[in-house]
């Protein structure tokens, strides 16, 4: 395969992460739309890499992973105190949880 269809590939899911944060309320989906941009920009990384012949972007790509599977832990975190507070898993009751 072309490495330049895995760049449109790449477009089409920050596309859909990206309509998907702007859209929705509910913060569970909003979570997994962050986390299929942060894949995407992965999959550019990786097939850029792959294009000029380096392993630079599969590096920086795994460090990606890395930094956001620390993202998922502190998201997790937030969502469950604001389900438990609010019984609600909404963005718009986020900034209710401001002292």
């Amino acid at each position: 395969m072309n490495p330049v269809n895995y760049l449109y590939l790449a477009a089409l899911l920050f596309t859909i992460g990206a309509t998907g944060v702007l859209v929705r309320r509910n913060a569970i989906v909003v979570f997994m739309c962050i986390e299929l941009m942060l894949n995407a920009c992965n999959l550019a990384l990786v097939a850029f890499s792959r294009m000029h012949g380096n392993l630079d972007g599969q590096i920086i790509a795994f460090f990606t992973m890395v930094v956001a599977a620390a993202e998922v832990v502190v998201g997790l975190a937030i969502i469950v105190s604001l389900f438990r507070s609010r019984h609600s898993a909404s963005v718009d009751d986020a900034s209710l949880m401001k002292l």
